[in-house]
């Protein structure tokens, strides 16, 4: 969405300069400063409350009517078409139905206190309709982008876990062969090579030569941990934990539609699988919370390499009433029992502007 400019509310305040002279010049001077501090303060409307972007666009709609009245100047009822465009733009119907009903009564009533006829009336009511009709339009074709842009994202998603399944079935069908060709070869091996030892120990065979077949055991030995070794990493495809948490904050800015950011920052690094875990789930938990306790508010969520230690930080914004943690070992206790397992710490609370999560793992 479009942020609403001043621009209209400034120009009518320039244009109705000359009248302020007049009779009810404070009062024009008033409404004109009202409409444009409102449409200064609708700049910020992505991060408002509904209830305040709402009562703002009365204002300006307002200001807009009672100032038609009071002036001749027909450009005044511009700041009622603004109101309801930028009403019809937003994702809140019960604001939509007030601003445009509350906008059509003023400027009727407006119309006839101006001893404006039922043409005129008609006129501006059409304005207001095809107003109405082009930005529910606008906003519909948003919703149907969003949702494509989702079910592409789902769709990606789904591919790559295929992708990702059929390549752990082929490592993991590698995996048997090299188990049953090399590691039951070289166990035969190293069972020979022993044997071998004890008969050449019994026959009186020469230091020199136990000592050849000693080593020739020892790396029969070694290439066959080696190659368990190799096998069990084959088995294994852990997903980066920077990966998971940046694809966890990407679901979450298409499914909700709020501004989601994921930086990370210092050199990354393999983690063990717990503390992976644990930086995952609660980046998740927290995702989770916002979206249930401060839905559309903006988050930001930083993973920090350090020298000693990781740490997982998630903000949302604006600031809302403390939470509980869910019972079950959800929210707040589960993650921060799960920060304990791996002698993490946890803090999470309210911050001047919103909630804050923040997880310390150590090496």
């Amino acid at each position: 969405m479009r942020v609403l400019r001043p621009v209209p509310a400034a120009m009518v305040l320039v244009l109705l300069i000359p009248y302020l002279p007049q009779h009810h010049g404070w009062l024009i001077l008033l409404l004109s400063g009202l409409a444009f501090l409102s449409s200064v303060v609708l700049m910020w409307a992505r991060v408002l409350p509904e209830w305040v972007v709402c009562g703002l666009l009365l204002v300006l709609s307002l200001s807009g009517a009672t100032l038609y009245t009071l002036t001749p100047r027909n450009l005044t009822i511009m700041l009622v078409y603004v109101a309801v465009t930028h009403a019809s733009r937003r994702n809140s119907q019960p604001t939509l139905v007030i601003v445009t009903g509350v906008s059509a009564v003023a400027t009727v009533v407006s119309i006839k206190l101006h001893r404006g006829d039922w043409l005129d009336i008609s006129t501006t009511i059409a304005v207001l309709a095809a107003i109405l009709a082009f930005g529910i339009a606008r906003r519909a074709r948003l919703e149907r982008l969003e949702q494509t842009e989702l079910a592409l994202a789902r769709e990606q998603t789904a591919r790559e876990e295929h992708a990702r399944a059929a390549a752990l079935a082929e490592r993991a069908r590698i995996a048997r062969e090299l188990h049953d060709v090399l590691a039951h070869s070289l166990a035969a091996l190293s069972l020979n090579l022993q044997g071998t030892r004890l008969i050449l120990v019994r026959d009186g065979a020469s230091a020199e030569a136990v000592g050849q077949v000693e080593r020739a055991q020892r790396l029969a030995a070694d290439g066959l941990n080696e190659a368990r070794r190799a096998v069990a990493a084959l088995r294994e495809d852990p997903v980066p934990v920077q990966r998971g948490i940046a694809d966890l904050v990407t679901a979450f800015r298409l499914e909700t539609s709020a501004s989601a950011e994921f930086v990370a920052q210092g050199t990354p690094r393999e983690l063990s699988g717990a503390a992976s875990n644990a930086l995952y789930r609660t980046a998740q938990e927290a995702l989770t919370n916002t979206r249930k306790h401060a839905p559309g508010a903006p988050v930001e969520v930083l993973l920090d390499y350090q020298a000693d230690r990781t740490e997982l930080t998630v903000v949302d914004r604006p600031g809302h009433e403390p939470r509980a943690a869910a019972p079950g070992g959800y929210g707040l206790t589960g993650m921060r029992e799960r920060a304990e397992l791996i002698g993490g710490t946890l803090h999470s609370g309210p911050t001047e502007d919103g909630w804050r999560v923040h997880l310390v793992v150590p090496e």
